[in-house]
């Protein structure tokens, strides 16, 4: 691991940091919001949404504040593989800053796109290894892409965290033109394929969380086209899961609305984590 960047933050250290994942066969990076103390911490990881980085959450999210007075230890990871070799695509909505936190099969995107594996199976280790966190309790939230990414990686691994938070996620990406692009092209054409990375879709077929906390915008305008949270209102009811959706007047999808009730998200994650 190598640190890029590290500066004293609410009485903790923010810092950045990149290695050679063995995963995405390429260096990734990720940021860490170490919380003042001796820890061992627990631990928030904190997925951003497309064209996003590692930085993204922990600069415009206003988290570290109350990340500190908790004790939580933020995890940032990038959102896609990045670099010379590494597939693209000239739309935001694919390639690079657009992994969609699934394992690409389909060429060019399989040999580096493997975000799943890096966030559940490395990203871990290398956590665990440089940082005094808990790995016995984490829990995850996200951002739109995030959001989903968060939603879909706690379904499909639920021993994995204590619970599972999103702000505006795309919860059913195979009914929305995002998923309807990205996801035939990472995962080729097998509907099911799709389907196991759809959240809507997981809990349908028995993929079960003990409750979910769910913040939207209303001036969101992606709130209708692409992201659609009544069809995690339907699911929710229909498998027992209780789901806290939250709809808020005059918020759009950025990070001000994430600012105003990240605190909230937070707090909620601690209790689970104490």
């Amino acid at each position: 691991m190598d640190t890029l960047a590290s500066a004293a933050c609410h009485g903790g250290r923010q810092s950045f940091h990149s290695h050679a994942s063995t995963s995405t066969g390429t260096v990734m990076k990720f940021g860490v919001f170490t919380p003042p103390g001796a820890g061992p911490f627990p631990v928030l990881w904190c997925l951003a949404g497309l064209t996003c980085t590692e930085e993204t959450f922990v600069i415009k999210a206003g988290a570290q504040r109350v990340a500190a007075e908790l004790g939580v230890m933020l995890v940032t990871p990038d959102t896609s593989p990045r670099g010379d070799g590494v597939a693209d695509d000239a739309a935001y909505d694919m390639g690079q800053g657009a992994g969609f936190y699934l394992d690409a099969t389909q060429a060019p995107w399989a040999p580096h796109f493997r975000m799943e594996s890096w966030i559940i199976k490395e990203l871990p280790g290398v956590i665990a290894a440089n940082f005094s966190a808990d790995p016995a309790r984490q829990s995850i939230t996200g951002h739109s892409m995030g959001g989903h990414g968060a939603l879909t990686l706690a379904l499909r691994h639920p021993d994995r965290f204590r619970s599972v938070s999103a702000f505006a996620p795309i919860v059913a990406p195979t009914h929305v033109p995002w998923g309807q692009k990205a996801l035939p092209l990472y995962l080729g054409d097998d509907p099911a394929a799709w389907a196991a990375h759809d959240a809507c879709a997981l809990i349908a077929g028995g993929a079960r969380v003990a409750e979910l906390l769910v913040d939207q915008g209303l001036a969101d305008n992606f709130l209708e086209g692409q992201l659609q949270p009544e069809r995690l209102e339907a699911a929710c009811s229909v498998a027992g899961i209780p789901l806290t959706l939250r709809r808020h007047a005059g918020y759009d999808h950025g990070y001000w609305f994430i600012q105003s009730f990240v605190e909230d998200h937070l707090r909620w994650h601690a209790k689970r984590l104490a």
